[in-house]
């Protein structure tokens, strides 16, 4: 026998909404704990404007450091001519370059792509 509960729509409608403002609450506590940790940061809306604008993340996130491109060579390792070209997208870099220049920058690798 299966084991039932019948309850007015309105209480079931109640019941689903405060499910979903759980997880917001939860979602909502996850990212303030990253934060916390520094697994996550808050970027400007000039940057985020530039990114969504198709600007080249190497570039966006290289300014945003403060550094200029020899200083970003030097913490990676990466050769600044290499650097210029990906950033004027005449080259797009291996992953193991994309992978330096990331953590030269502290950042993920999916923050380049």
């Amino acid at each position: 026998m299966i084991d039932t509960v019948t309850i007015p729509r309105t209480e079931y409608d109640a019941l689903l909404a405060a499910r979903e403002e759980l997880e917001d609450l939860r979602s909502y506590d996850e990212a303030m704990a990253a934060l916390a940790r520094g697994d996550e940061e808050l970027l400007p809306d000039d940057m985020v404007a530039r990114l969504v604008a198709g600007e080249r993340p190497l570039r966006v996130w290289r300014e945003h450091r403060g550094l200029s491109q020899s200083e970003l060579a030097r913490r990676s390792g990466v050769n600044r001519v290499q650097i210029a070209d990906i950033e004027a997208g005449r080259k797009t870099g291996s992953i193991a370059t994309l992978k330096s220049l990331a953590t030269a920058l502290g950042i993920s690798l999916d923050d380049l792509a």
